[in-house]
């Protein structure tokens, strides 16, 4: 996955905006279209394999 991390600076040494994303949080979201044509007992092996970490995307 990747970390993203938007920044908007404003000409100080203090930043504007900042906004992280983890990657889990785009793996989960892609969760819908991937476990569309599983079994729902699948859907356990198919979030372990992932490796989703939920601190990272509990908010």
């Amino acid at each position: 996955g990747e970390f993203g991390v938007y920044l908007v600076a404003d000409g100080t040494n203090k930043p504007y905006r900042v906004h992280m994303r983890a990657p889990g949080f785009a793996h989960l979201a892609a969760m819908d279209h991937i476990g569309s044509k599983h079994l729902l007992g699948d859907i356990p092996a198919l979030i372990g394999s992932f490796d989703i970490v939920f601190g990272e995307v509990d908010r």
